[in-house]
This record gives C-alpha cells, structure tokens and sequence, in this order.
C-alpha cells in the first residue's frame, strides 16, 4: 500500500507493493527499506502507533511503502500513516555495529 508521506493520503489508483520491492512503483527511484515507527490515524479518529515496521521510503517522492499484508494484519486498512519515521532499534543497531 502506498501512503503519501507529505499529505497522508493513498493514491487514486492503488499500488500494489511487494515483500522486496527495492524502486519505487511511482518513479522508479531506490527506496530505502528498514523499519519505521508509525502513526496510523483511523477511521474513527483515533491513533495507533505501531513500532519497527518493515517498509520502503522512496528517496525521492517520500512515499512510504508498507506490505498491504502486514496492513491488513495489523487491521490497518481503513487508517492512513500520519508520521513515520525510521525505528530507534534499527540506528542503535548501526551505532554498534560502527563501533566495533
């Protein structure tokens, strides 16, 4: 599922996204795949955030790319990602393994 990093919403047209998709399906640029942070606000104005989810960032058209499957597990599919931003772990993670 394609989230619009800038303003939060879904593209017309679905994108479909797959586990190791490595360019983005929009402009073809690299995207950037590890784990985010994320809030999803839903239907219901709430706000859930969710920790170290896998997914992409183009790094050109800040698309945030998350697997539909993983959305549908979470019970996701009628929220849309309001922030994320790349998981604690994973920068802790390459701080130690430039140490070494």
């Amino acid at each position: 599922m394609a989230i619009d990093d800038q303003c939060g919403c879904r593209p017309e047209v679905p994108i479909p996204m797959t586990r190791f998709q490595e360019r983005c399906p929009r402009c073809r640029h690299r995207l950037i795949v590890t784990r985010f942070d994320a809030t999803f606000r839903l239907a219901d104005r709430s706000e859930r955030l969710c920790f170290g989810i896998p997914g992409g960032l183009c790094e050109d058209c800040h698309q945030l790319y998350i697997d539909p499957d993983l959305i549908e597990l979470l019970d996701l599919g009628t929220g849309r990602c309001v922030f994320a931003i790349e998981s604690d772990l994973v920068l802790q993670e390459q701080a130690w393994s430039s140490a070494d």
